[in-house]
C-alpha cells in the first residue's frame, strides 16, 4: 500500500530542537496546511469541526528504534508506548484546533509540528467518538504543565 502526501504543514518551527513535544506546549501557535489541489473537494464540511487530527510523516526521522527514552522520562520504553518519531513507519498524530478553511489553506492553532512536514491525512475530532473517560497514561507521570513546558532536543534525529 502506497501512502500519498496530500499537502504540506507550514509552522513557525524551522528546527527540531526547542519545539514543543505535544500540542499542549504549542498553545496559541498558528500553522497553515496547504492542501494539494487534487484533494480540495475533501474539505467540504470540515469547517464545522472545532478540532482535527493531523496525520503526518516525521520526515526528518531517519532511523527506527524499538526502545527509546521519551522526552518526559529517563527510562527506556518500547517505542509503541511512546510518541517518539523513531517508529517503524515514522507516522505522527496531533490534535489541533481548526481556525478556518479558505480554499486549499487550512489554518490551525496549537500546532506542534515541524515546518514543511508532509501531511498524510486529516480526520475530524468528534467528541462522541473520541472522548474517553477513565483513561490511564501508563508510565507517564508528568503533569499537564510539565508537558506544556517540555521542548524537543536532538534525541530523535
Amino acid at each position: 500500500m502506497l501512502v500519498k502526501t496530500i499537502g504540506l504543514i507550514r509552522t513557525p518551527y524551522k528546527n527540531l530542537e526547542d519545539m514543543p513535544i505535544q500540542p499542549k506546549g504549542a498553545a496559541g501557535v498558528t500553522g497553515v496546511i496547504v492542501l494539494d489541489e487534487h484533494y480540495a473537494s475533501g474539505l467540504v464540511d470540515l469547517e464545522g469541526f472545532s478540532h482535527i487530527y493531523l496525520i503526518y510523516r516525521f520526515h526528518k526521522a531517519i532511523r527506527t528504534e524499538m526502545e527509546v527514552i521519551p522526552f518526559m522520562d529517563s527510562t527506556k520504553r518500547g517505542v509503541f508506548a511512546t510518541r517518539s518519531p523513531l517508529r517503524p513507519n515514522h507516522i505522527g498524530l496531533s490534535i489541533v484546533e481548526l481556525v478556518s478553511v479558505d480554499g486549499l489553506k487550512i489554518t490551525v492553532c496549537n500546532v506542534d509540528i515541524l515546518d514543511k512536514t508532509p501531511l498524510l491525512d486529516i480526520k475530524p475530532y468528534i467528541k462522541a467518538f473520541d472522548h474517553m473517560e477513565n483513561t490511564r497514561s501508563g508510565w507517564l507521570k508528568a503533569t499537564g504543565e510539565e508537558v506544556r513546558q517540555k521542548r524537543s532536543d536532538n534525541r530523535f534525529i
